[in-house]
């Protein structure tokens, strides 16, 4: 009887431990849970491996008995306890340092971006300055005058800022068609050098007229006034549309000649070479002397191989 009652009050003595150890064990394995987590976001080649709790146990002078465990098994998970949730401090730290640079990295970025982008554009923009024009032949105005030798390329002057606020009266011609007549006052308002006139009406005529056989003239025409106007950038649009919206036009030629000599502004002489060989290919057959001999002025000029 009295055995049994020993035993009877060991059992009640340890189950209090037990629930104590079960408890700690739990948080344990969800700290070792939360701690492999952590661990794959920081070291991601770290092939699932856990970081070992560093605890050692304190050395003393004394022994346990053979057979004795060293420490309680409530004391050994609180030690496993306290290293696992230090260590995951550790990590979350490391983890809001790196995630602080990554912002870090991203803002100067984008300022760098920023700044490059603004670098960029005053570049452009200075190559875009018509400091001399490339050359330019005047447009004819009847078939005969179309046959006619080119003059040989020359510097055009800048235009000054003043010339379209004044000068001689421009006058509409009325004979009849009204596609060559809104083509030829167009191109009066050109030689008159009131270039945003011009464009408004060479548009027009275009958009009116676009299967007359002046809207290949009229378009040319435009990246001409854009190009004598000092906007190289949309003459070269203007140009590469009548070539390819209209390339059995008659001055689709001329508009790839152009197209080069707008891209020779814009300082891109390798582009400009790859439309003078376009140029060759496809209108080679049809182009007369003079303009075989400006292009081959033009690819010496932009050094082409």
């Amino acid at each position: 009887m009295r055995l049994f009652l020993l035993a009877a009050t060991a059992a009640a003595m340890l189950v209090p431990g037990l629930a104590v150890a079960q408890s700690v064990e739990g948080r344990v394995g969800k700290l070792e849970s939360e701690m492999r987590a952590v661990q794959r976001k920081v070291f991601p080649g770290g092939s699932g491996q856990l970081l070992q709790p560093e605890i050692e146990r304190e050395q003393t002078g004394v022994q346990p008995p053979p057979g004795a465990s060293a420490s309680s098994p409530v004391a050994d998970l609180t030690a496993r306890l306290a290293s696992l949730e230090q260590q995951l401090a550790t990590l979350t730290g490391q983890v809001e340092q790196n995630q602080f640079r990554i912002r870090q990295i991203d803002e100067g970025f984008t300022a760098y971006k920023s700044a490059t982008d603004a670098r960029l554009k005053a570049v452009e923009d200075r190559a875009a300055a018509p400091a001399a024009r490339p050359p330019r032949n005047e447009e004819p105005e009847t078939d005969s005058e179309a046959s006619a030798p080119r003059p040989a390329p020359r510097p055009a002057a800048v235009r000054p800022a003043s010339a379209e606020a004044g000068g001689p009266a421009v006058v509409q011609p009325d004979t009849g068609d009204a596609g060559e007549d809104a083509y030829m006052y167009g191109y009066r308002l050109w030689t008159a050098k009131r270039y945003t006139e011009a464009e408004a009406q060479l548009k027009k005529v275009v958009a009116t007229y676009p299967k007359h056989r002046r809207a290949s003239y009229a378009q040319n025409l435009l990246g001409r006034s854009y190009l004598d106007g000092g906007k190289p950038s949309l003459a070269s649009i203007a140009f590469y549309d009548n070539y390819k919206k209209m390339p059995d036009g008659e001055r689709a030629p001329d508009s790839l000649y152009y197209l080069a000599q707008a891209l020779q502004t814009l300082k891109k002489p390798a582009d400009a070479c790859k439309v003078y060989g376009e140029l060759s290919d496809v209108y080679g057959a049809k182009i007369g002397a003079q303009m075989k001999a400006d292009i081959a002025r033009g690819r010496a000029a932009a050094k082409c191989s």
